[in-house]
């Protein structure tokens, strides 16, 4: 049987274990980050990956920093055939990678060497990209460099968010990967080096990068609100006096004359607002500062009902 150290966190992840245990691989550990506290009750929770391998009695290790540690000496103890990983959060060393028997190899979220790094969905979608997809490939010490192995492409349709991209791109990634493995046991893969003049980092996305500005078009609003969804949320520092995030918008082929953050149109269940370069976008739903999210009939209703046309309602941060 085909042994297998799969290194995961997010639920991204989570399908893609799940599709490895129900093909009948043998499961020597999962790793994956140690449990963190998350919500407002800052509750200690396990992470997707480590979940699914308890419901299945498969050994976890969770070390803080993998590199130099106990945990990574006993992976490497075990000589498995294959090492995956897939959203793992860490540099695996060297030493690590030459302990696959077979291969050491990544399931990444995005077509490389396009969007490296540990944001490419949101950054593809922030970039206003009409498709991303599935990459496996070979792992080596540099972040996400290795060889190409395969790839799957996933369209961003008009309505997607960095959810349910990332539902759909486990699905194609779990689906790949059982499709590849079985080659890299045979030695019927033909890797394909990354072109490097082709790369393209996605870091890891910063609080200042959560904030809309009003030099953003009406596209580029609608693209930043669908990246960062279902969280962290996108906001203006300023709408009304108040940091409020946008959660759902739709940019309008109408132009205007307005200058941005302008109200354009304004009835009891619409918003439209002005962008920058004459272009306007409706506003679906919102979340003022301390408040609940809302759809804008509610928000018009009741915090909003001093809002009126021609009325400058967002202003840049100081």
């Amino acid at each position: 049987m085909t042994s297998v150290v799969f290194m995961g966190t997010p639920q991204f992840a989570a399908p893609i274990l799940t599709a490895v245990i129900d093909a009948g691989y043998d499961l020597l550990a999962v790793v994956t980050q140690p449990d963190r506290r998350v919500g407002r009750k800052r509750q200690l929770t396990a992470s997707p990956v480590k979940q699914v391998a308890l419901e299945h009695n498969i050994k976890v290790l969770q070390p803080e920093k993998l590199s130099g540690s106990a945990a990574m000496e006993e992976i490497i103890a075990m000589q498995p055939d294959f090492i995956i990983t897939a959203a793992y959060g860490q540099f695996l060393p060297e030493k690590l990678l030459q302990s696959a028997q077979v291969a050491a190899i990544n399931v990444h979220g995005s077509l490389l060497p396009r969007y490296r790094g540990g944001a490419p969905v949101q950054y593809a979608i922030m970039n206003g990209d009409q498709q991303t997809g599935v990459t496996i490939m070979y792992m080596v010490k540099a972040m996400d460099a290795g060889d190409i192995i395969a790839q799957e492409p996933i369209p961003i349709g008009p309505n997607d968010d960095t959810g349910t991209i990332f539902a759909r791109m486990s699905d194609v990634g779990a689906t790949l990967l059982l499709q590849t493995l079985p080659r890299l046991i045979k030695g019927q893969v033909t890797p394909v080096p990354q072109d490097e003049s082709q790369v393209v980092f996605s870091p890891t996305i910063k609080p200042e990068q959560e904030q809309l500005t009003l030099d953003m078009t009406a596209s580029q609003v609608d693209w930043h609100v669908r990246a960062l969804r279902p969280q962290p949320g996108a906001y203006f520092a300023h709408m009304n006096e108040k940091r409020t995030k946008f959660w759902q918008v739709t940019p309008l082929s109408e132009p205007t004359t307005a200058p941005s953050g302008t109200v354009t149109v304004r009835t009891k269940h619409r918003l439209v607002l002005a962008a920058a370069e004459g272009t306007q976008y409706e506003v679906n739903e919102l979340q003022p500062a301390g408040k609940p999210r809302m759809e804008i009939t509610a928000y018009l209703n009741g915090g909003g009902q001093q809002i009126k046309e021609g009325m400058q309602v967002i202003t840049d941060a100081d």
